[in-house]
């Protein structure tokens, strides 16, 4: 965590100032040709919108701006709006302080953690979510309580339109958000794009166009675009006409990434297939919290230089060390003997250390390199003593890139929290277990149950794991050899799931081939979407 003292001053404002087209396509579809619209900018900046309701000669009955920033504020207020009134403040403050209600709330809200709030500003958000009947988390950003300020000061029938981080569709700490709106809102549209609107910050950005219309119904749409410039040519009856019906238990919003057709179906499934949840099989819990990798997990080098032996157990520490679906004892010789860090340092108390001055020089060596000052460590008793240190039946992958994997322990390895452990329930059987994994749905589930980390990456926690379907058979066993050897020996996971959705998709759980299509169509869709994303330049 970067310690608010190092914190840059645009990320302790939180400010990414609005690309022209984003704001002009969120005014033409707030507006639409309404001339009486009292509006709210809750985080103005610059005035990037206010300079574009000037620009194109948006008919408005009243504008109130917010910024905290006083030379932001003077920079909007040198903008000359007409009937325009800017406010130099926290949000937070003047959403609880105001009485007055507004038909349109539009913006791009900062984006700042909670630790860099200050105390007031904390007090102010709180009572924010509080209004909404929602538990406040210290996990959560700025643009959360803004979201949920700015749709509290809406009239009876009004809109929000935003520019907001993509974690909005997918975080846990953005979860009572996304429920708050599915029952506050009648219409949520949101906008995506393949390319970065941020690129210099790696932040992917999507716009929440949202609706209270007191209808009594509730849907959603998602479109997705190439990249900004798409904008001009979104047919805005499309977003008037949201099709898809909000899902209330559904936890993450890139379920609608998908089609009607794609959503049915994973519904249906629930209700049919009877197919279980890894959590209902094993438990799946983070990796060991060593507080300090490099020191703890060493190459054999190190071992034998401080005669650490007796104290070494076998140790996978990143996902390339990881070539299959089966992690054995030669694969982890094979790491050792490349000089990876494949040794985790299980020290006991320092009394039964006396013997080796070696061992004790090692210790020696991580003080001075102030290893026991570190949070995690000076916590323990013993700062040397690793808790939690046990060995798991399999290993998920944290953080995946193309697909994701579930692995046999076989080398009873221990691992650090970039990998999760895995400990079978009842009499689950491991390699049935792992093997049942490797299919389209189970993968498919993997992209709706995760999220997408910096680059591309497939990063699932723990609950998130348990949470994907897996078809899981006993007979499945037999299968492992053969995916085994297909993965060491270069076969693409396209190949090997043509296999194992006929095996275990078809023959085990009685799907048809238009099944196992939209199930693989699923997959592909959200894997390669989250892989391409980000790669390519703004157009």
């Amino acid at each position: 965590m970067q310690l608010i003292e190092h914190a840059t001053a645009q990320k302790l404002r939180g400010g990414f100032y609005t690309p022209t087209p984003i704001a002009d396509f969120i005014l033409k579809w707030a507006v639409n040709g309404v001339r009486d619209y009292e509006i709210l900018e809750p985080s103005c900046g610059d005035g990037v919108f206010l300079d574009r309701i000037k620009s194109q000669n948006i008919h408005y009955k009243s504008v109130t701006a917010i910024e905290l920033d006083e030379i932001e504020a003077q920079k909007a207020a040198n903008i000359d709006l007409n009937n325009t009134q800017i406010f130099q403040q926290d949000f937070h403050t003047f959403c609880n302080q105001t009485e007055k209600k507004y038909d349109l709330v539009i913006g791009n809200p900062p984006y700042i953690r909670y630790q860099y709030f200050d105390r007031q500003q904390q007090i102010e958000a709180e009572r924010i979510f509080n209004r909404a009947r929602l538990s406040y988390s210290k996990l959560t950003n700025a643009w959360v309580s803004f979201v949920v300020g700015s749709s509290l000061l809406l009239k009876e029938k009004g809109k929000i339109g935003f520019v907001l981080p993509a974690e909005i569709l997918q975080v846990s700490y953005a979860k009572p958000l996304r429920r708050f709106l599915a029952r506050f809102y009648n219409k949520i549209n949101i906008v995506s794009f393949k390319t970065l609107v941020f690129p210099d910050i790696q932040q992917e950005v999507v716009l929440l166009l949202c609706e209270k219309n007191s209808s009594g119904k509730h849907h959603i749409e998602h479109i997705e675009l190439e990249g900004i410039k798409d904008l001009d040519f979104v047919d805005m009856n499309a977003l008037k006409n949201t099709e898809k019906t909000i899902d209330f238990q559904s936890n993450k919003w890139t379920f609608y990434f998908l089609d009607q057709l794609e959503i049915d179906f994973l519904e249906h499934l629930n209700t049919t297939k009877n197919i279980p949840t890894i959590g209902s099989l094993a438990s799946v819990e983070v990796g060991m919290t060593t507080g300090a990798n490099k020191f703890f997990s060493v190459p054999q080098s190190v071992v034998n230089q401080y005669n650490l032996q007796e104290y070494t157990k076998p140790l996978v520490g990143r996902s390339v060390q990881v070539q299959s679906l089966r992690f054995t004892q030669e694969d982890w010789q094979q790491n050792n003997q490349t000089g990876a860090r494949a040794n985790f340092l299980h020290f006991p108390p320092l009394t039964k250390m006396k013997h080796n001055p070696e061992a004790l020089a090692y210790i020696r060596y991580g003080e001075s390199l102030d290893i026991h000052k570190g949070y995690k460590c000076r916590i323990r008793d013993e700062w040397q003593i690793v808790p939690s240190a046990w060995v798991s039946d399999a290993l998920f992958i944290r953080r995946n890139n193309r697909f994701p994997k579930l692995i046999v322990n076989e080398a009873q390895a221990y691992t650090t929290d970039t990998m999760h452990r895995v400990r079978l329930k009842n009499d689950t059987n491991i390699n049935a277990l792992c093997a049942s994994f490797y299919n389209s749905l189970s993968f498919a589930y993997a992209e709706i149950s995760g999220r997408s980390y910096g680059g591309g990456v497939l990063e699932l926690m723990p609950n998130e794991a348990e949470n994907i379907l897996i078809p899981y058979h006993e007979n499945h066993e037999n299968y492992l050899a053969e995916i085994d050897d297909k993965m060491r020996n270069g076969t693409s996971i396209d190949d090997i799931l043509s296999l194992t959705n006929q095996k275990m998709l078809r023959e085990s759980f009685g799907f048809s081939n238009r099944d196992i299509e939209i199930s693989n169509n699923i997959w592909r869709k959200l894997s390669e979407r989250r892989m391409t994303r980000g790669k390519k330049k703004l157009r």
